[in-house]
């Protein structure tokens, strides 16, 4: 299931949407995820798949590696489900006992639903395209115009991409950690809850630990090489928008046009 986690890793490939601006792509981010919240009927989630679909198409990157992202949050989305089907009130379909379903809660439920996949799907696709140092330099871009209020937007662009990049590093030495404990019989699959909980206390205490040594070793290597944030800090290559970038921002624009349009449909 670990390696099912998709967030934070970078795939690297020649293609369109790799290409454009970090700038591009992190607006385009926060404009599909804004727009997830505006849409209050299914059918509007049809543009969205659509877009999606065009989007993972333009960037190369197979739709399996993309979707197995999804899974480890499965539980997450069943919750939601559960959530939404028997505690939401309206027109009772079907009840047993103290539970009940209605037709309210089973439609909310399926929308909360597919709003989380899509949430998950769409935003997985910055980090895919995009690597740690242009992301860190594109929220600093972005972040630019707060300098004036005293924001440290280059230390805070930085802590943002580096827990990002930990993630997947962070995974593969949990899963290291996991086949180690299990090799000395730890039983981290037992449907025994009480039992699998017991067992993560030994996962923990080296993840913590390995988690604190590597952030150690990061900072040690950053003063090393003389790093002092974004004091007069040059950048080997600077951010050009080209016309592709103006293009996907026209693109994103009819998107939310559209997406703004359907509530009034």
């Amino acid at each position: 299931m670990l390696k099912d986690i998709t967030i934070g890793q970078y795939y690297p490939t020649n293609s369109f949407i790799h290409k454009l601006d970090a700038r591009v792509k992190l607006i385009a981010t926060f404009v599909f995820m804004v727009s997830l919240f505006i849409i209050n009927k299914f059918w509007p989630y049809a543009i969205v798949l659509l877009s999606l679909v065009s989007v993972i198409n333009l960037s190369n990157i197979p739709v399996k590696y993309i979707v197995k992202g999804v899974k480890p949050l499965k539980w997450i989305i069943l919750f939601t489900f559960v959530i939404n089907v028997f505690f939401l009130p309206g027109d009772v379909i079907w009840s047993f006992g103290f539970m009940r379903i209605t037709s309210q809660g089973l439609e909310q439920a399926i929308f909360m639903a597919i709003r989380l996949i899509l949430l998950v799907v769409g935003t997985s696709i910055l980090t895919l395209t995009t690597s740690p140092i242009e992301l860190t330099d594109g929220i600093e871009r972005l972040l630019n115009p707060f300098k004036k209020i005293g924001l440290p937007v280059h230390e805070l662009a930085m802590m943002m991409t580096i827990a990002l990049r930990f993630i997947p590093t962070l995974l593969d030495e949990t899963d290291k950690i996991m086949k180690a404990q299990m090799s000395r019989g730890a039983d981290f699959e037992s449907k025994n809850i009480i039992s699998r909980a017991k067992n993560l206390v030994p996962l923990l205490v080296p993840l913590f630990v390995s988690a604190f040594r590597r952030a150690d070793e990061l900072a040690m290597a950053m003063e090393a090489r003389c790093y002092r944030g974004g004091y007069n800090r040059t950048k080997m290559k600077e951010a050009i928008v080209t016309k592709s970038d103006y293009v996907a921002y026209f693109a994103q624009v009819i998107y939310l046009g559209a997406i703004i349009a359907t509530r009034f449909i």
